[in-house]
Parts: C-alpha cells; sequence; structure tokens
C-alpha cells in the first residue's frame, strides 16, 4: 500500500476518451473540442460551433457525416431490436390465445356431449300388459325346429 497519510486514488476517465471514441477524431481534435466546451454533443455544436473550435470546414463536414450515420446506425439497431421483442411478444400472445381457444373448445364440446347423452338416454319401456293374453313381458320366438313340427303337423 502506502506510506502513512498516503490516499490511495482510482485512476478517472479521460475526459477526451468519449470524444475519441468518434470516427475521425484523435487526440488532438479531442483537445480541441474539449477546450471550446464540446464534450459529446457534436451535432449540437454543428459546424459553426466546430469552426469556432478551430476545426476546419472539411473536417467539421465529415465529422457530422459519420457522427450522424453512428446515430442512424443507432437507431437502426434499436428499431430492430424493438421490432424483434414486438414480434416475439405477438407469437407468445398468438400462442396464449390458441390455447385458451382450443381450452374453450373443449370445454364447449364437452358440454354439448353430456347435453346430448342426458337428451338421448334410453328411458325404460312403460311395462304394459299385452292385449293377446299372453303372460310375461318378453316374446317368446319359436326354435326352427318348433316350426317345423309344426308345419309337419298340418
Amino acid at each position: 500500500m502506502g506510506y502513512t497519510g498516503e490516499t490511495v486514488s482510482k485512476s478517472k476517465k479521460d475526459p477526451l476518451e468519449d470524444l475519441m471514441k468518434l470516427p475521425g477524431v484523435g487526440k488532438a481534435t479531442a483537445q480541441k473540442l474539449f477546450d471550446a466546451g464540446i464534450k459529446a454533443g457534436v451535432n449540437k455544436a454543428g459546424e459553426g460551433g466546430l469552426k469556432k473550435a478551430g476545426i476546419s470546414a472539411a473536417i467539421s463536414k465529415k465529422l457530422l457525416a459519420a457522427v450522424a450515420k453512428t446515430a442512424a446506425k443507432k437507431t437502426a439497431n434499436k428499431a430492430k431490436s424493438t421490432a424483434k421483442k414486438t414480434a416475439s411478444k405477438a407469437k407468445s400472445t398468438a400462442k396464449k390465445t390458441a390455447s385458451k381457444a382450443v381450452a374453450a373448445s373443449k370445454t364447449v364440446a364437452e358440454k354439448t356431449i353430456a347435453k346430448t347423452a342426458k337428451e338421448t338416454k334410453s328411458k325404460p319401456a312403460k311395462k304394459t300388459k299385452s292385449d293377446d293374453g299372453r303372460k310375461g313381458k318378453t316374446l317368446k320366438a319359436p326354435s326352427l325346429a318348433d316350426i317345423l313340427k309344426r308345419v309337419n303337423r298340418d
């Protein structure tokens, strides 16, 4: 560490660093812009502000064009990102809606089947005595042998 009374300081960010990130801006140009009070808003300063900072007209035009191009790329990337998010949300919403529709149709189908089953449920026949003098509830059908015996007798 250090001696008594000595403080350890963290290195501060160079104020020219942001300006040097701009295309076509080196340390000397960044120093001129910084001294003129232009810290990040090159577009805001405009061509007149750049001339006052001591930058030639040709370089200022190139700098403004590069800054505008960078800003356009950022805007385009942001728009793409937003579009992707929106498309993803729309897809998710469509899936949820489809899922809900399927569930609702299943419920309706089940209710319809239950209702139909209740309506068509076979009811027992009324028990009535037959008029022809038979006993019991079912008819007895004669076997083929019985029918042949009767036919042969007659």
